[in-house]
Formats: structure tokens, sequence, C-alpha cells
């Protein structure tokens, strides 16, 4: 059998067979659902093992501890994140750049609302295990620049030089991060005029390099 490709970089041990594969996906499945149960404090090794129906050596054979299990989770909410952004992307028209960046934030909040446990995990661990914001900031904006630059140099006569649009993306998601997070202490499914006066500080700022 073939080994099955898989996204995540800080696994103990990385599935080659479908069906490790398939209980790795059980267990951070489980992981993200209690996280929205318990929060991250009470998330244990044990209640996610229960949870995913696997023995507590299955867990372990994949994270040594808690912190390495919503690692992972973030890890793989931010491969889902740009395949669905890669997915509304295509339906755009590649001049259309303000669309494109809609969706882009649009893609985060349907996650925020829908996913278990992206409202505590989404990019990265909370605290107290988390680690540095810009870390976390810099791993998702060099991602969005990256499909960003893809979509839109297809319908542009000039370019704009990688280093210029990372820069102004990671900007954006600094700024975008701070702001969500006050949208979504306001009110669970985010304050509607915060959420809006994000949308419009994105798009001010992207026009300086995509107009």
């Amino acid at each position: 059998m073939e080994p099955v490709s898989h996204a995540h970089t800080n696994l103990r041990r990385v599935p080659v067979q479908q069906r490790s594969a398939d209980r790795l996906a059980r267990i951070l499945d489980a992981g993200a659902v209690l996280l929205d149960e318990t929060g991250y404090e009470l998330l244990s090794t044990r209640a996610v093992a229960d949870r995913a129906g696997v023995p507590i050596g299955s867990v372990y054979r994949f994270f040594p501890n808690k912190r390495a299990l919503v690692d992972a989770l973030a890890e793989r909410n931010l491969e889902v994140y740009a395949g669905r952004v890669v997915v509304r992307l295509e339906a755009i028209p590649e001049q259309e750049w303000r669309a494109a960046i809609d969706a882009v934030l649009d893609e985060y909040l349907a996650m925020k609302r829908s996913v278990p446990g992206f409202a505590l995990v989404d990019f990265g661990p909370p605290p107290p295990d988390a680690g540095p914001l810009d870390e976390v900031n810099r791993r998702v904006a060099g991602r969005l620049a990256e499909l960003l630059s893809r979509h839109l140099a297809r319908g542009r006569e000039g370019t704009v030089s990688d280093a210029a649009l990372l820069r102004t993306v990671l900007v954006c998601v600094q700024a975008a991060d701070a702001l969500l997070q006050l949208a979504f202490r306001s009110d669970p499914d985010g304050d509607p005029d915060l959420i809006g006066e994000t949308r419009i500080l994105l798009q001010a700022y992207l026009a300086r390099v995509l107009e």
C-alpha cells in the first residue's frame, strides 16, 4: 500500500496506512469536540482517547502530550482553511481582489462559527501554552500571501513583489486577529459591527498594493 500523505510535521509517528490515518483523524476530531466542551485547561489525553474510542496508547503513539495534540489540530485547521479559501478563489475573477479578500475573511468566520474546537484553537494553541503570537500569524500570513499571489497574478498586468505582499498580508493578519478576537468576545457569533470595520480596514490597507 502507498504511504498516506499527512500534513502534520510535529507527529511522533506519521501514519503510513489509511487505517492509521483514520485513527489519527478520530483523535483530532475528539480533541476538537472536547475543547468546546471543557476548554483547554481541562482537556486530557485520556478523555480524548475515550471520546475517540481508541486505547490511550494510540494517542501517545502520535502525541507526547495534549500540547502536541492541539498543535496538530491547529496545523490541520490551517490546511482545511487554506483548502476552503482555494475553492472560494476559484470562483472569483482574478481582477476582483476585494471579493478575494472578502472570501478569505468569510471562510475564517464560517470556521470560527461552525468547526469544532476552532473558536478556541484556530491556528495555534491558547494560553498558557500558546507560543509567540507573531509566529502563528506569520505562518498564516505566509500561506495566505502564497494563495493570493497565485490567484491575483493571473489577472494583473503588473506584479506585486512577494516581499511586499507578504508584509502587507502579515499586517492584515495581525490586525484582523486582534479585532476578531474582540468581536467574538463581544458576541459568540462575532459582533457584526466590529466584523464590518475589520473588513473595511483590510480592504483599505490592501488597496495600497493591489490597486
